[in-house]
């Protein structure tokens, strides 16, 4: 007999909902194991987030760690308009004196004017670069560029655009006034070495000799000399190709605006708002991760809630690691805990800056604050907080750091479970199969007895009536 294809036709039952109701039974373990799953999830989430703030906290440990973060510098100038200044961090502190006689110049040129749109004869433009010394040219190291004009095709402007995409080291530009067009030529770069020589050649055409210059006065004339900065600093007398002077003075910016007529004083000295600055990103990246902690491991009596990691003995183990540490001493002198400089311990175990032993230790020991941060010392212990903060730090993220590890146990776990639920819904798609296979069987074996006892019963009946 074929197999019925709707269960519960032949036996009159709800098979599909006994089977439904047996195939929960089957996956009743899934409850908890996505239960498990989620709180695996959480704990990896948080885990994410601590091993950030650890490494924001390494981060803010390593500025204070060396010299460089301690020596911010600030420069001024008695007159910013003719001379400014910028000082890199770890600038010497000094004071100078400087007067500019002459600022650096790029050399320029202007053709004579001729009317819009002229075209100009075939031939060729050569541009070197180089040295004027009088009417002298003395022609510098790079390779003369030559540019070739068609005959009758190039107008001033065209010939400008042809010298811009050359690369020759000097811009072309046309300017328009009531006499006409003007071709003016300007190079790249100031500096007496970043002079300009224009040789034409012409091949059948006239005109373009106009834009020749060779220091005679014939073609082009010369409406600024190529010229260098003259300026001295202390009494000494320096050149420089440029207006921005940046190898005169080690860790110094010098731009030269102006030409003086009064020296003018530049300053540099220590920056001590640098070092708050960095001071304070230390404190605020190991409040954010103390509280991330402390929030993570509490538990609230009043609502009953377990934070994420509540119990986590990495967990707990990190944050009473971190308090300890901060309450540790280094090998400095004349402070060795910070709370020696007001960075002091809130009763939550967040930091927090006393601004009064702060600003004391700052204005009048500065060296003794940084020490107290970039002091080294065989015992791991005994260094400065910035050295031992910042090593323990790198220790917790690294592939074999605590951090990781926990994250990867957490991961491996989170894992396992998805395995043992393909597990779970694997074998209850299976009972599903053999639960229908079964009922299907059994609504086959019942349709088929109340045929055979409908024809039971008409036959008996068939039989009474016949004897009757």
């Amino acid at each position: 007999m074929a197999t019925i294809s709707s269960p519960g036709i032949g036996s009159g039952l709800d098979v599909k909902s006994i089977v439904s109701q047996l195939v929960a039974l089957e996956k009743a373990p899934l409850k908890q194991l996505e239960s498990q799953a989620t709180s695996f999830k959480t704990r990896l989430s948080v885990y994410g987030t601590i091993k950030s703030q650890v490494s924001a906290l390494g981060d803010a440990a390593a500025k204070l760690s060396t010299s460089a973060g301690w020596n911010a510098v600030t420069s001024t100038s008695t007159n910013p308009s003719a001379v400014s200044v910028t000082a890199a961090a770890g600038a010497a502190a000094t004071g100078l004196t400087l007067e500019v006689q002459q600022l650096a110049r790029a050399q320029s040129t202007a053709s004579t004017a001729v009317a819009t749109g002229s075209a100009f004869g075939a031939g060729t433009m050569t541009i070197s670069l180089g040295t004027w010394a009088g009417g002298a040219f003395t022609a510098g190291t790079g390779t003369p560029v030559n540019i070739t004009i068609n005959p009758g095709q190039d107008t001033l402007t065209a010939i400008a655009a042809r010298i811009n995409e050359a690369g020759a080291g000097v811009s072309a530009s046309v300017l328009c006034d009531a006499l006409g067009e003007r071709l003016l030529m300007r190079s790249s770069t100031t500096g007496e070495a970043n002079g300009f020589r224009i040789e034409v050649a012409e091949n059948g055409g006239a005109g373009l000799s106009r834009l020749a210059y060779d220091g005679s006065g014939a073609g082009m004339t010369q409406t600024q000399a190529a010229q260098n900065a003259l300026a001295t600093i202390n009494g000494v007398a320096v050149v420089s190709a440029t207006n921005r002077m940046t190898d005169t003075l080690p860790g110094l910016t010098v731009q030269l605006s102006q030409v003086t007529t009064a020296p003018v004083e530049i300053d540099v000295s220590i920056d001590p708002e640098g070092a708050r600055k960095n001071v304070q990103a230390f404190v605020d990246a190991y409040n954010t991760l103390t509280k991330t902690l402390a929030d993570a491991t509490k538990f609230d009596p009043t609502s009953k809630a377990a934070g994420a990691l509540q119990g986590d003995s990495t967990a707990v183990g990190l944050q009473n690691a971190l308090r300890s540490m901060m309450r540790s001493v280094s090998a400095s002198s004349p402070f060795s805990r910070l709370a020696d400089v007001g960075i002091e311990a809130k009763s939550g175990g967040e930091l927090t800056i006393n601004t009064t032993k702060f600003d004391a230790a700052l204005t009048t020991n500065y060296e003794g604050l940084r020490q107290l941060f970039t002091v080294a010392n065989e015992s791991p212990t005994a260094q400065g907080f910035g050295l031992k903060i910042r090593t323990f730090a790198q220790g917790l993220i690294d592939s074999d750091g605590v951090v990781s590890a926990r994250s990867e146990a957490i991961q491996n776990a989170l894992t396992r479970n998805g395995k043992e639920q393909d597990k779970v819904n694997d074998r209850a798609a299976r009972a599903e199969v053999r639960l229908l296979e079964q009922y299907n069987a059994m609504d086959a074996n019942v349709a088929r007895l109340s045929g055979l006892n409908a024809f039971v019963t008409q036959q008996v009946a068939l039989w009474n009536k016949s004897t009757g």
